[in-house]
């Protein structure tokens, strides 16, 4: 039985572009094929996202033999005029698999 909470959503709150940023950062060896299936989009529309986040200066690719190495540049301020006093790496601290350092102790 297939329950509402169960089908994808008609919206979301991160864009293509942020998950597959989200995807690159957590992976950064991965294939495109790779990416998009995390993501749930198609290989082709992955290819043109990574495309424009790295005419954005946000990702760069660099080849390893045979294979493609992402690079992303945390330091990059977000698009948006409203967001754009805060950096990608941001995000990527939010949903980084890595838990986070433990605060420092006050003595």
């Amino acid at each position: 039985m297939v329950h509402d909470d169960d089908a994808r959503p008609g919206w979301t709150f991160l864009t293509n572009h942020g998950q597959v940023l989200l995807a690159v950062a957590a992976a950064p060896d991965a294939r495109v094929s790779d990416i998009a299936q995390r993501v749930g989009i198609t290989p082709r529309a992955t290819l043109a996202i990574l495309g424009d986040l790295e005419a954005g200066g946000y990702v760069r690719r660099t080849r390893v033999g045979r294979r493609t190495h992402y690079t992303v540049d945390s330091h990059r301020p977000f698009r948006h005029p409203a967001n754009a006093a805060h950096e990608v790496g941001e995000l990527l601290g939010i949903f980084s698999e890595r838990p986070p350092p433990a605060p420092a102790r006050r003595r």
